[in-house]
C-alpha cells in the first residue's frame, strides 16, 4: 500500500500548531507530554469524552479484520459511530495481518501513523512499541471509561507492559482487544459419519483417528504453513498434551524458570515431526498458503483443519450446519482441554495521534457492551461476556462452548510468539524445517531455547 502522506482534517476553530506546541498544550482534554517525550493522557478527569464537542475531525484507523465476519463487525461499528458523531469521519485502512506487522512498523518509525491500529501485543511487536514509546499507555482511559471494571484481569494482563516494554504481563495498558480467541479443531459432521468416526474424547482417541482417516485414503489434516506461523497452532495443542501448562505460561510469556529442552518439550517436537512423515498432512504443507488451504477445507479437501476461533464466521458461511468445532481433547477423559488462545489482535493509539481522546473514545466505542453483541451477530467471539451472547446453535455455539470449557476448565495457554521479540521468526522457521524432516527434534528445542535464554539474560 502506499504510504504517501495523508492530509488530516483539523478540528473546527483551531488553528494549526506544531507538535510540540500541541503537546505541551495544558487545557482540558489535552495530552501533555511525559518526562520520556511520550503522548500520554492526562488526570482522566481533564480526558474530553464527549465526541460531540470535538469539533469535525478525521479518524485514522488501521486495522487487519479482512475476513468476513471480522469485516463485517468493524464496519458496522464504524458506520455506527460516524452516524453517532456526525463530525467524526473515519479514514479506515484495513490490510492482512502480515501485511500490517511490515507497513505498521515503518509508519511508526516515520511520520505517518495512524491514531488507532490494531497491534499485536507480542514482545515482537507491542513490546517494542513501547519500548520505543510509539505508542501510549492507556490507564487513564482505562479509568475514565471504566475499562478495568469492563475487562476480567486475565484479558488486561495480555496487553500490559512495563513502560520501558521489559516486563510483559504487568504495568500499564497499552491496548484493548475486542475478541477471545480459542485454538481448535473445526470438523464436517458428514466427513466423520461416512468414516464411522465420532468426535474423539481423549488426545490418544484423536491420534488414532488421523491414522486411521489416512488408511481410508483421505487427508486428515490441513494445513497451509507457507507464513510459517500456521503450524505453531498446530505445535500449540500438542505441547498442550504432553507439556505442563505452568511450564508452557513461563516460556510463552519469556519469563525466567523454565527451559525448551526438556523431555516433555522435546516429546512434543517428535509428536509433530511424526505427524507429518506418517503422511497426516496435505501434500506440500509447508508451501500451502493459509487462506487458499482453510478454503479448501469447506470444500471438503480434508477431514480436520486445526484453526483459531476467528475463522469460525467465515467455514459456517461456506459449510453451514455440515461444520464442527471441539477444543483438543484431554489427555484423560474428564479432564480439561489445554489448547493455544487468548485474545484477537488488540487496538492501541499512537505516539503521533493528532487527538488521543477521540482515539480513546473510538476503542471504548468498538470495546462496549453493545458493540460485543454486534460482533456476535457477525459470528465473532467476543472477549468479555461471551456466555450472554452465546449462539443458539452451529458451529459458532460450538466455538463458544469449547472456548468457555477451556477458559472455565481447562488451560487456555498463550500464544508462543509473545515470548521474546524474536521468537515468532525462530519458532516459525525451526517448525518449518523441523516438519519437512531437516532437523531434528532436539535440534528444534535447542534452537528456541538458545533464543528464550538469550532473551531472558538479556531481558533482567
Amino acid at each position: 500500500m502506499s504510504r504517501s502522506v495523508r492530509p488530516r482534517r483539523a478540528a473546527a476553530g483551531v488553528v494549526a500548531l506544531t507538535a510540540a506546541v500541541f503537546l505541551a498544550a495544558c487545557t482540558p482534554g489535552s495530552n501533555t507530554a511525559s518526562d520520556d517525550g511520550t503522548a500520554a493522557p492526562t488526570d482522566p478527569d481533564e480526558i474530553v469524552t464527549d465526541v460531540a464537542s470535538m469539533g469535525e475531525q478525521t479518524l485514522v484507523v488501521w486495522d487487519q479484520e479482512v475476513r468476513g465476519g471480522q469485516k463485517a463487525q468493524i464496519e458496522r461499528l464504524n458506520a455506527a459511530f460516524e452516524e453517532q458523531y456526525p463530525n467524526i469521519t473515519i479514514e479506515r485502512v484495513s490490510q492482512s495481518n502480515d501485511d500490517l506487522q511490515t507497513t505498521l512498523r515503518l509508519a511508526l518509525t516515520g511520520n505517518d501513523a495512524p491514531d488507532v491500529t490494531q497491534a499485536n501485543n507480542a514482545r515482537s511487536q507491542m513490546g517494542q512499541f513501547v519500548g520505543a514509546e510509539q505508542i501510549v499507555p492507556l490507564d487513564a482511559y482505562a479509568e475514565a471509561y471504566g475499562w478495568i471494571e469492563r475487562y476480567p484481569e486475565s484479558v488486561l494482563q495480555a496487553t500490559s507492559y512495563s513502560t520501558d516494554g521489559v516486563t510483559f504481563g504487568e504495568g500499564s495498558l497499552y491496548g484493548l482487544p475486542q475478541v477471545g480467541e480459542v485454538v481448535g479443531v473445526y470438523y464436517s459432521n458428514s466427513e466423520l459419519a461416512e468414516l464411522g468416526l465420532e468426535v474423539p474424547q481423549t488426545w490418544a482417541d484423536f491420534e488414532a483417528q488421523l491414522a486411521t482417516i489416512r488408511d481410508a485414503g483421505q487427508t486428515p489434516l490441513l494445513l497451509g504453513n507457507l507464513d510459517q506461523w500456521p503450524a505453531t497452532h498446530y505445535f500449540g495443542p500438542i505441547q498442550g498434551a504432553l507439556v505442563d501448562p505452568e511450564q508452557i505460561r513461563t516460556l510463552g510469556f519469556g519469563n525466567e524458570g523454565a527451559s525448551w529442552t526438556t523431555p516433555e518439550n522435546v516429546e512434543a517436537a517428535t509428536r509433530i515431526q511424526q505427524w507429518a512423515q506418517s503422511g497426516y498432512f496435505n501434500e506440500g504443507f509447508n508451501g500451502a498458503d493459509y487462506d487458499a488451504t482453510w478454503q479448501s477445507f469447506t470444500e471438503g479437501a480434508g477431514v480436520y483443519l486445526i484453526g483459531g476461533s476467528w475463522l469460525g464466521a467465515d467455514i459456517e458461511a461456506a459449510m453451514g450446519e455440515d461444520a464442527g468445532f471441539f477444543a483438543p481433547p484431554p489427555v484423560e477423559a474428564g479432564q480439561g482441554p489445554r489448547t493455544t488462545g487468548g485474545i484477537g489482535i488488540p487496538f492501541t493509539i499512537t505516539s503521533q495521534a493528532a487527538n488521543p481522546d477521540l482515539a480513546a473514545a473510538y476503542i471504548d466505542f468498538i470495546t462496549s457492551e453493545e458493540a460485543m453483541a454486534i460482533l456476535a451477530e457477525e459470528g465473532n467471539m467476543p472477549a468479555v461476556d461471551a456466555a450472554e451472547h452465546m449462539p443458539d446453535g452451529g458451529l459458532q455455539r460450538d466455538i463458544f462452548n469449547a472456548y468457555s470449557e477451556v477458559t472455565e476448565n481447562g488451560e487456555l495457554l498463550p500464544y508462543l510468539d509473545w515470548a521474546t521479540p524474536t521468537m515468532g521468526t525462530t519458532l516459525g522457521q525451526n517448525l518449518q524445517a523441523l516438519m519437512a524432516g531437516e532437523t531434528t527434534p532436539q535440534a528444534f528445542t535447542e534452537a528456541l531455547e538458545a533464543d528464550y535464554a538469550e532473551f531472558v539474560q538479556s531481558n533482567g
